[in-house]
């Protein structure tokens, strides 16, 4: 697996808060004793902008860490200066998008439902062109598709991302691009959903009301213990990771509940494949 810069940073950024505050210093007696302003530390050490690893080693030294801990985290800091692909895409990809496809890349497990449409790790080419071309117009709509596809590269992998996908039976039902769009989204899906790394399951309209009624989200996982679990949620102009132990456990407790709600599987798989018969 290819160590994503954007992990790096993340932990690099959760490392030097907490040392800082083991020490027991403010951010502002830290700033001033790394010559740097108060927010741009606070920064830092919420990973929104990244530290090169001299000031990192300077930080370390400030909170008298040193010896292999120090090297260790200055390697990771080395990592995180590393360019990911998805930053060749700059270009169309959002920032905010860009740091959950750097988390995406490196993600050891994915836990997601979708309401409206098939996630873009599972979309076809011609499926993600025209819900790219409905969301968000004809502008860069190439760049785009190459980039979602790219990103499928995770399911793929040596050692690939290990992802439960419940989704909305409205999903298996709302026309994207017309039907032959739609079967080979569909054929797509129900051949996807048989690799031993990926489980896709359908949530009936008989199942009723759930406890993510009009609430997609994300919840990524990690290899690295070190590596906090993190949920990632989306609407059309911004994302937001939600990071606090609290948070995480409650959308994987409801994960939990709509996989029990969901159809199992293989009547799933039968689903998937009605669907695909239906537009064909």
């Amino acid at each position: 697996m290819t160590a994503s810069p954007t992990v790096r940073r993340r932990r690099i950024a959760r490392e030097l808060r907490q040392l800082r505050e083991r020490a027991g210093m403010t951010l502002d007696v830290a700033a001033r004793q790394l010559d740097m302003s108060k927010s741009n530390l606070s920064r830092i050490e919420n990973a929104l902008i990244g530290i090169k690893p001299r000031d990192v080693r300077a930080a370390l030294a400030l909170y008298e860490v040193t010896g292999a801990d120090a090297e260790a985290l200055i390697e990771i800091a080395r990592g995180a200066q590393q360019r990911g692909w998805w930053q060749s895409y700059s270009d169309v990809l959002p920032e905010w998008f860009e740091f959950y496809v750097g988390l995406e890349a490196e993600a050891a497990t994915l836990r997601t439902y979708e309401v409206e449409a098939v996630p873009g790790l599972l979309q076809t080419e011609a499926y993600a062109r025209e819900v790219f071309r409905r969301t968000a117009g004809e502008d860069g709509i190439e760049r785009k598709v190459a980039a979602r596809l790219h990103r499928q590269n995770v399911l793929h992998r040596d050692n690939p991302v290990e992802l439960s996908v419940v989704l909305n039976e409205a999903v298996l039902c709302r026309p994207v691009g017309g039907d032959a769009v739609m079967a080979d989204q569909m054929a797509h899906l129900a051949k996807v959903s048989q690799l031993p790394n990926v489980t896709v399951q359908v949530l009936p309209f008989s199942a009723g009301g759930h406890p993510a009624m009009n609430a997609p989200y994300v919840v990524l996982t990690f290899a690295d213990a070190a590596d906090a679990a993190v949920v990632y949620l989306e609407n059309l102009t911004m994302g937001l990771a939600l990071e606090e132990v609290g948070q995480v456990r409650g959308y994987s407790l409801v994960h939990e509940e709509l996989c029990r709600m969901a159809l199992g599987p293989e009547a799933s798989l039968t689903r998937l494949t009605e669907a695909s018969r239906y537009f064909a």
